[in-house]
């Protein structure tokens, strides 16, 4: 059985592309929720083996939804990886502190994505 993996992307290109990525040449199963609230709801009804979430979202952002499902017993110990542009070194305290695992920078290649990702879910 296939790892699975949420990615929370608003961006539909991003979204497209990363799930390819993974589902394709990965072989893990890939959802998909388009924004803080929703990543949330899912990450709680089906409890997937890592989160992918991206900091900028339209309604709640990455770090505002990764504080919710680390308060939340079910999902608090999933893994999740912020996914984003914006990695500087204020970022990445911010990521911390909001209880991300670990973050990456968009864009990354393809294998990157995939070496990142296989290391949490060894």
């Amino acid at each position: 059985m296939s790892a699975r993996i949420l990615y929370v992307e608003d961006n539909p290109q991003n979204m497209d592309l990363v799930c390819r990525i993974l589902t394709h040449v990965g072989g893990y199963e890939v959802m998909g929720a388009v924004d803080g609230l929703s990543g949330v709801d899912m990450a709680v009804q089906e409890k997937p083996d890592l989160i992918i979430m991206d900091i900028n979202l339209p309604d709640i952002s990455g770090l505002e939804a990764t504080n919710r499902l680390k308060a939340i017993t079910e999902t608090k110990e999933i893994p999740i990886l912020a996914f984003t542009a914006n990695i500087t070194e204020n970022d990445r305290t911010s990521f911390a502190n909001a209880g991300c695992d670990g973050y990456m920078s968009k864009p990354a290649s393809a294998q990157i994505l995939l070496d990142v990702i296989s290391g949490y879910l060894s």
